[in-house]
């Protein structure tokens, strides 16, 4: 099945953990820790309160007003402005949709063999020619989806182990990427 499907297809709690697993993957842009989304994480078992870690995630990950962001870090930045308060499905839905998209345009950018491929073809299953990079990422967003719908609740803890997996490389590229800018 298709991210794109899957995406169609997922409940309230899919959605919002396939959003956040997105951000959770791209937050080394914005210059957090491993432990800053894990509020929100919470929230999705029934142990925590969505509205109250995203307020904390939101103040912790603020920027400086005068930060100059390079578009992977603005794209990130978004997907974190863009999360709902209210984890509704409506509301969800359409954040875990803009999420999928930003998070494998961030990884588009960062891939140094990328090209331009359309992003709505590889979501939609035609991923022929896609860069590694943007590759690994697409495998991490419909694996998310896959385990929530397979599992309910019981596969939040996979969902999670597959997000650090894609931080852990994303935070390498931007390592990489900083070494050779020096």
């Amino acid at each position: 099945m298709s991210l794109v499907e899957l995406i169609a297809q997922a409940n309230e709690r899919g959605l919002a953990a396939s959003g956040l697993a997105c951000l959770d993957r791209c937050v080394p842009l914005l210059g957090g820790d491993d432990e800053v989304l894990r509020p929100l994480w919470a929230s999705l078992a029934d142990t925590g309160d969505w509205e109250t870690g995203l307020k904390a995630a939101r103040d912790r990950l603020a920027g400086s007003a005068d930060a100059v962001e390079d578009e992977a870090a603005a794209l990130a930045r978004r997907m974190l402005d863009a999360a709902p308060a209210a984890r509704d499905a409506d509301g969800v839905r359409g954040w875990a949709d803009a999420c999928s998209v930003a998070s494998l345009q961030i990884h588009r950018l960062l891939d140094p063999g990328s090209d331009d491929a359309p992003l709505d073809a590889c979501r939609e299953g035609r991923t022929e020619g896609v860069p590694p990079l943007v590759a690994a990422e697409l495998r991490r967003q419909v694996t998310v989806l896959e385990v929530l719908a397979g599992h309910g609740t019981a596969g939040l803890r996979r969902a999670l182990e597959v997000s650090v997996e894609g931080r852990r490389v994303l935070r390498a590229v931007v390592s990489r990427r900083a070494r050779g800018t020096r």
